[in-house]
């Protein structure tokens, strides 16, 4: 079998490793076998090719895997989901109390009910969205 050949499924099992464990290390090390199969295609003698592999193994861990790390514990500071949907403005399309109602958040509808139980917010209005509780809006009427 051709060395790149091995190093081509080096690279693979490596990769598929990887996608397993999200290490971001062996996809690392699957990037330097991908660098080494193609020293090794263009006739590098083995010992080349155990070079090319430690040194880009060493730098992507050296240079990459900090990086990666870091961006791994970055907290998000976008939201997303039902998330993104709160503090947003919203539409009553049913009158909404403490109980009941229905509104409109971005396209969407959305059952509803108002902050305050004593609170009654006619069709019409534009509410602001304080929290999602499962399905269900949880408004306040903007003044």
């Amino acid at each position: 079998m051709d060395p790149w050949l091995i190093w081509l499924v080096v690279a693979l099992v490596l990769a598929i490793a990887e996608i397993l464990t999200l290490t971001a290390v062996l996809g690392l090390f699957a990037v330097a076998a991908l660098v080494t199969a193609g020293t090794a295609a263009i006739g590098v003698p083995v010992a080349g090719q155990l070079i090319a592999f430690a040194v880009v193994s060493a730098a992507g861990v050296v240079l990459v895997r900090p990086w990666a790390h870091r961006a791994m514990l970055e907290p998000r500071l976008e939201r997303f989901g039902i998330d993104a949907l709160v503090g947003s403005s919203a539409h009553v399309l049913q009158e909404v109390s403490g109980h009941a109602g229905l509104v409109r958040i971005g396209g969407e509808e959305w059952s509803a009910r108002a902050y305050d139980d004593s609170i009654v917010i006619p069709a019409g209005a534009t509410v602001d969205v304080l929290q999602i509780n499962g399905s269900i809006a949880v408004v306040y009427p903007r003044e």
